[in-house]
C-alpha cells in the first residue's frame, strides 16, 4: 500500500490528535467499505455478461437490432428510476439497509431473465435489476465516503469502480466459458448467474455498521460515535470527527440540517434545483457535469456493443470475440486497482486528466483504424490489432480516470444533508446518457459508421477534459465538512485547482 503513505496535508488538524504525519489505511473502514462496495460487481458483471450474451440472445429469441438495442439500455434508463429514488429512500431508511433493497431488486431480476420464456419476460427482468443497480451506484460510494478518513478516502470510495471493473471482467470470463453449451441453455445461465452474489451480498451487508454520517442526521450521536471510534485510529480523532460532523448537519455550513430522528430528507430537492446557494449550484455543475461526461465518453455502449465492433472489423469466432474482450477486462481491471491505490498520493484532477486526455487519444486512433477496415477488403491484421489496443487503451485511460473517480467527487463534494439525494440526481444523469448511449449506439453507427462515431466521442472527450480542467477542484486531502469551502467562491476554487 506505497500508495497509502503520503504526507498529510490536512490543514489546522493537531498531530496529536489525528496521529502520524504518514496515514495507515483503518481496517474496520476498510472492511466496511470493501463490504458496501461489492454491490458494485452486479453492474460491472451485467455490462459484462451482456455483451457476450445478447449474440445468443439475438439467434435464440430472433429478435432485431433495435430489440437488442432496447434490451441493452432499459437496464440503464430504469437504473435511473433507482438513482432517483435512492436518495430519498438512504435518507429514510439509512445506507445498510438501502443496500440490501438494491440486492434485492437485482436478485429478482436475475431470476427472471435467467428464467424468461420469451423477449417480453427478459425486459421486466431487466427492469427490475436497472432499478437495482441504480440504487447500488449511489449507495456504494456515499457510505464509502461516509465512514473513510479524510486521507484514504480516495482509494476507499473507488472501490466501487474496481467492483465493477471485476464484475465485467467476471462476465467476460463466463461468457468465454459457457459459450460452447447450447445456445437456448448459455445465455439464461449467463444472466441468471448474477443471482448468486446478490444474496451474499445482500446477508452480508447486515453485519456491518451503519454511516456514523447518517446516525448524526438522525439524532443517535452514541451510535455514530461507536462507529467512528472503529474506523478512526484513536478515540480523540473520532472525537473531533464526531464533532466536525454534528456541526456540520446542524448548523449554517450544514446547509440548514438539524440533527433529528424525525428528518427524513424533506426539502432537500427545493435546496438542490429550486433554490440553490451559489456554492451548491456549483457542486451541482460539477457533480452532473462529471457523471454527463463519464457516459457521453461511450464508455458503457464501447463494452456492451465491443463484439459488434469487432465484427465489423473482420472477427467473426465467437471464442475469440469472447478473447478479446477477456484481454480488454484484465487491462481495464489492472488500471482501476493502480488507479484506486494513486488516487490519494496524486490527487483526483491529475489522473482524472490523464484519463480523459488518453480517451480521446484512443478514440481518435480506433476511429482511425475503424475507418481503414471500413473501406478495406483484405482485413490487414495490423489494422484489427491497432483497433483492439486502442480499445484496450480507451478502457484503462477510463479507468485511470473517469472510473474511479466519478463516484469519489459524486460522494464528496455534496454537504451532509444534500449528499443522499445530490448524488443520486448526479448518478440519476449518468445512468439517463448510458441509456440513451445504449439504444442508439449500433443505430447510429448504421448511419455514420463505427469510425465515424469513434471520432464523435473523441470530440465529446476533449470538450470534457476542458470542463474537468475548469470546474473540478482538487479534494485530496479533505474531510468531507471541509471540501464545501471549495465551492464557497471561484478564488478558492482556482486556489485549489493551482496546488
Amino acid at each position: 500500500m506505497e500508495a497509502m503513505e503520503v504526507e498529510s496535508q490536512e490543514p489546522n488538524r493537531p498531530e496529536s490528535v489525528l496521529g502520524p504525519r504518514k496515514p495507515r489505511l483503518n481496517n474496520y473502514a476498510f472492511a466496511c467499505a470493501l463490504l458496501a462496495s461489492t454491490i458494485s460487481i452486479l453492474l460491472g458483471y451485467d455490462i459484462g455478461v451482456m455483451s457476450g450474451a445478447v449474440l445468443f440472445i439475438k439467434e435464440n429469441l430472433k429478435i432485431t437490432s433495435t430489440q437488442v438495442e432496447i434490451l441493452v439500455g432499459i437496464l440503464n434508463v430504469c437504473s435511473l428510476i433507482g438513482s432517483l429514488a435512492s436518495g430519498k429512500t438512504t435518507d429514510y431508511l439509512g445506507r445498510r439497509y438501502t443496500i440490501v433493497l438494491a440486492a434485492a431488486a437485482f436478485l429478482i431480476g436475475a431470476l427472471v431473465m435467467g428464467l424468461a420464456p420469451s423477449f417480453p419476460f427478459l425486459m421486466a427482468g431487466r427492469v427490475i435489476a436497472g432499478i437495482g443497480v441504480g440504487y447500488a451506484l449511489m449507495i456504494a460510494p456515499v457510505y464509502a465516503a461516509e465512514v473513510s478518513p479524510a486521507m484514504t478516502r480516495g482509494f476507499l470510495t473507488s472501490l466501487p469502480e474496481v467492483f465493477i471493473v471485476f464484475g465485467i471482467l467476471l462476465g467476460y470470463i463466463i461468457n468465454y466459458a459457457l459459450s460452447g453449451l447450447p445456445q437456448h441453455v448459455n445465455w439464461r445461465l449467463m444472466l441468471g448467474l448474477a443471482g448468486i452474489p446478490s444474496l451474499f451480498i445482500g446477508f452480508g451487508v447486515l453485519a456491518m455498521p451503519e454511516s456514523p454520517r447518517w446516525l448524526v442526521m438522525k439524532g443517535r450521536l452514541g451510535e455514530a460515535k461507536r462507529v467512528l471510534i472503529k474506523v478512526s485510529d484513536s478515540a480523540e480523532e473520532a472525537e473531533v470527527r464526531l464533532v466536525e460532523i454534528t456541526q456540520a448537519a446542524s448548523s449554517g455550513s450544514g446547509h440548514g440540517g438539524s440533527s433529528t430522528s424525525s428528518w427524513h430528507g424533506q426539502g432537500v430537492w427545493k435546496e438542490l434545483l429550486l433554490r440553490p446557494s451559489p456554492p451548491v449550484r456549483r457542486m451541482l455543475i460539477a457533480a452532473i457535469g462529471i457523471n454527463f461526461f463519464m457516459q457521453a465518453s461511450g464508455n458503457d455502449a464501447v463494452i456492451y456493443y465491443c463484439p459488434e465492433v469487432f465484427k465489423a472489423a473482420g472477427i467473426h469466432s465467437k471464442k475469440m470475440l469472447f478473447g478479446v474482450n477477456v484481454i480488454m477486462g484484465f487491462a481495464k481491471t489492472f488500471f482501476v486497482l493502480a488507479s484506486a491505490l494513486y488516487l490519494d498520493r496524486f490527487g483526483r484532477r491529475p489522473l482524472l486528466l490523464l484519463g480523459s486526455s488518453g480517451m480521446a487519444i484512443s478514440l481518435v486512433v480506433l476511429g482511425l483504424g475503424s475507418k481503414f477496415l471500413e473501406h478495406s477488403t483484405s482485413k490487414p491484421v495490423w489494422a484489427i490489432v491497432m483497433c483492439i489496443v486502442a480499445v484496450c487503451g480507451f478502457v484503462s485511460f477510463f479507468s485511470i480516470g473517469l472510473g474511479p473517480i466519478t463516484w469519489v467527487y459524486s460522494s464528496e463534494i455534496f454537504p451532509l444533508r444534500l449528499r443522499a439525494q445530490g448524488s443520486g440526481l448526479a448518478i440519476s444523469v449518468n445512468r439517463l446518457v448510458s441509456g440513451v448511449l445504449s439504444m442508439t449506439f449500433l443505430t447510429i453507427a448504421e448511419k455514420i459508421t463505427f469510425g465515424g462515431v469513434f471520432f464523435v466521442l473523441a470530440g465529446i472527450m476533449v470538450i470534457g477534459t476542458v470542463f474537468f480542467y475548469v470546474f473540478m477542484p482538487e479534494t485530496k486531502g479533505k474531510t468531507l465538512e471541509e471540501i464545501g469551502a471549495l465551492f464557497e467562491c471561484t478564488d478558492n476554487a482556482k486556489e485549489m485547482r493551482e496546488k
